[in-house]
């Protein structure tokens, strides 16, 4: 990065879109392909996948999933078998006619999501009840044809990891769901320091297909909703319609009930959205590659002490085994401060002479900003302590931040006049009865959406305060 790069950021509160686009960009997460609505993650963002996928993939493992690879050309034929899954996925399906110089004898969809070819051979996979449940997972990328793109968040070509598992009993299949669901929660809450919400997508909201769908939300600073997760009950459409079928302990022929369940590189747009600040990226020890940036601050006759100084400090994090990184470019040191925030790296080592003297160098969280001189022999004992507060801090503020920006509403007059504040509020709860034509008539009027029916108030029940009727407890938001 050269110093003329170094301009003030957009801030956030002027313009959200702006602030964020240059934050992918500056930060070096990713790139503008040439192809419209794709990007090129570059090896800064993409290690923050990569970390996703590795403490993601050991959860999914550990419940008895394993990991295998489907083919990323599907029949169309497949597709036309399910319906409801179809009309889903028909406006974003992109299709190949020709390959090899030649018209295809029947068009090929690229994977939207792979359902479909999935079953077809799962069902040369099970015949008994003996073989159940069977349980799958594959990391891939998919291509839906988006009409508006932004990076990570939604873009034509994205990376995700798809579970897919058939069961015996639709309990089976219930209790896949919620552990996925679980599992998702859970991980983004330790991993990422977010907060979410679980509960059920409404009918309109499901996934094509679907018999119903929980999902994780999670609240942007800017008081928008990010889907994070989803898990599904898929109906046994899919099961019938792919013929996978078993013989059960009665000898009796039964379809599976089947599931899937997705967490994509989306979640690493909702990291720079929930986290970020008017300096950049603000990345949560737990996630980030690098931990640590120690920056030396010299001039010519004291470069070689800081230097030693500096080599001192490196074997410490070795031996701590905490990834760091040194800058020694010619660079000015406000330009290192400045990049090294923009990039979100946890902690800042300053060093210069007067920390050589103390055997010390100046430790400075970028989450909070909080400086303290630490002597170098203590650094492999604090720093993990200081991760772990900082972690749990940004925790406690995504929460924080959730609760101060939910509004619970008891009049369809006090819902609306949420609804029509230029800028969005955050959550608004209410009775809710459901109904989708209701849903579409609230979401053209206002761009709210229903996020979903938390679950941990779903037996609670109310009347609908839009007609009356029973209702559920549900989140609306506005949405990315």
């Amino acid at each position: 990065m050269g110093k003329t790069d170094q301009k003030a950021l957009t801030a956030r509160s002027e313009d959200q879109s702006k602030w964020y686009t240059e934050v992918v960009q500056r930060a070096k997460l990713a790139d503008y392909s040439p192809v419209r609505g794709c990007m090129v993650i570059r090896p800064y963002g993409y290690a923050l996948w990569e970390n996703v996928q590795a403490g993601l993939d050991k959860m999914i493992k550990a419940a008895g999933v394993q990991n295998a690879y489907f083919p990323m050309l599907i029949p169309y034929s497949f597709l036309e078998k399910e319906a409801d899954h179809v009309e889903g996925f028909a406006p974003e399906v992109a299709v190949v006619t020709h390959a090899g110089g030649k018209e295809l004898e029947e068009k090929l969809v690229l994977r939207p999501t792979s359902e479909t070819i999935i079953y077809s051979v799962f069902k040369d996979w099970v015949q008994s009840y003996r073989d159940l449940p069977i349980l799958i997972n594959q990391w891939a990328n998919v291509i839906r044809w988006e009409k508006r793109t932004q990076p990570f968040l939604r873009t034509t070509e994205f990376l995700w990891q798809e579970g897919h598992t058939i069961h015996a009993t639709k309990e089976e299949a219930r209790e896949e769901v919620i552990r996925a669901l679980n599992m998702y929660h859970d991980f983004v809450r330790d991993t990422l320091a977010m907060y979410t919400i679980k509960g059920y997508k409404t009918e309109a909201e499901k996934f094509p297909g679907a018999d119903y769908t929980v999902s994780i939300e999670a609240m942007m600073g800017d008081n928008k909703a990010l889907q994070s997760g989803t898990s599904h009950a898929l109906t046994q459409e899919f099961s019938k319609s792919f013929d996978v079928s078993f013989t059960d302990e009665s000898g009796e022929q039964q379809y599976v009930w089947p599931t899937s369940w997705g967490l994509s590189t989306r979640i690493i747009g909702g990291l720079i959205l929930m986290h970020g600040d008017d300096k950049g990226l603000v990345i949560p020890p737990n996630i980030a590659n690098i931990k640590v940036i120690i920056i030396p601050i010299y001039k010519a006759d004291t470069e070689s002490i800081v230097k030693d100084h500096v080599e001192q400090v490196e074997s410490e994090l070795k031996e701590a085994g905490v990834g760091y990184e040194v800058d020694w470019t010619d660079n000015t040191p406000g330009f290192k401060f400045s990049d090294a925030e923009m990039r979100g790296i946890p902690i800042r080592l300053e060093i210069g002479p007067k920390d050589v003297e103390g055997e010390s160098v100046m430790m400075v969280s970028r989450f909070d900003g909080e400086k303290q001189a630490v002597k170098v022999s203590k650094l492999g004992e604090l720093l993990p302590k200081r991760f772990e507060e900082i972690q749990a801090a940004m925790l406690t503020r995504s929460k924080e931040y959730t609760d101060q920006n939910t509004t619970e509403v008891k009049t369809d007059d006090e819902f609306y006049k949420l609804t029509d504040a230029a800028e969005p509020v955050g959550y608004i709860k209410c009775f809710f009865n459901g109904d989708p034509e209701l849903e579409q008539e609230i979401k053209e009027k206002t761009k709210y959406t229903t996020r979903n029916i938390p679950l941990d108030t779903y037996d609670e029940d109310g009347k609908c305060i839009f007609t009356g009727e029973p209702g559920k407890l549900t989140l609306f938001a506005r949405a990315y």
